[in-house]
């Protein structure tokens, strides 16, 4: 940590005296004025972390519904659906989303049909195509904290709103979502964290055009050889953590109410 408040020799290693010129670089005060680029990508890493995390929900939720909703024997059969390609290696799931992002496969011939890319272009590289790929990454870390939570879901006050003539929404809303808070919250963290500093999905499936927090502290210790630039973005990526978990939990005891959500 120390390393991050000292200034940048001339090989790019720490050096001293102590300064705060990396944190200024990251906010896009650089040696030579204002120089946006780090801003930006500490902007992009936020954006993409919360629009993956925001889809994560968007599809765990049914598919938790639905794998509670099984009969017994059944479930253990989805969960492992659900769980299988997580087995694999980031890069192997990362060269495959490759694969079918490239030009001229059905996938890339569709996206041009509806005019989400140019012919003969392709999804990869894209903030689509990273986007997808932390979608796929972290979407079993959702569903299981929401399918242990649907699990223990108390049916007799989703029949009781139903018996009331409660809209879909409202049942959702005052029966359902209240007692599965606690799932969303824990699915939450463990996606969002890790997303936030993901390194691998952004450098292969984005191509540069992505870059997120992760990848510019990697170039800074191994391509552009400076260190403290570096250090001050793991100690944002730390700071990051530690703020989200502490939002996360006055969230979940402002919505929780009486039910203890822990973190």
């Amino acid at each position: 940590m120390g390393m991050a408040f000292t200034s940048t020799g001339p090989s790019g290693l720490p050096a001293l005296p102590f300064s705060l010129q990396a944190f200024r670089e990251l906010a896009g005060f650089g040696f030579l004025g204002w120089s946006p680029g780090n801003l930006y990508t500490l902007l992009r890493s936020v954006w993409q972390t919360f629009l993956a995390t925001a889809l994560v929900i968007l599809l765990a939720y049914p598919a938790a519904y639905y794998i509670a909703s099984r009969p017994t024997r059944w479930r253990p059969l989805l969960l492992l659906a659900v769980v299988v390609p997580s087995w694999t290696n980031q890069v192997i799931r990362s060269v495959g989303w490759m694969n079918l992002f490239a030009p001229g496969t059905p996938i890339s011939d569709f996206a041009v049909l509806i005019g989400l890319t140019e012919p003969r272009m392709g999804l990869f590289p894209s903030q689509f195509a990273v986007i997808v790929g932390l979608v796929y990454n972290f979407l079993p870390f959702m569903v299981l904290p929401l399918y242990a939570a649907f699990e223990r879901l108390d049916h007799a006050q989703v029949e009781a709103a139903r018996d009331l003539f409660a809209s879909p929404l409202a049942v959702f809303r005052h029966a359902v979502f209240p007692q599965t808070l606690p799932g969303l919250m824990a699915g939450t963290v463990l996606v969002a964290i890790p997303a936030f500093g993901m390194y691998v999905v952004t450098e292969l499936l984005g191509g540069g055009k992505a870059t997120m927090i992760g990848n510019l502290v990697a170039r800074q210790f191994a391509d552009a050889t400076n260190w403290p630039l570096g250090a001050a973005g793991a100690i944002l990526m730390i700071l990051a953590t530690v703020g989200g978990l502490w939002v996360l939990r006055r969230l979940g005891r402002r919505l929780g109410g009486d039910r203890e959500v822990v973190l």
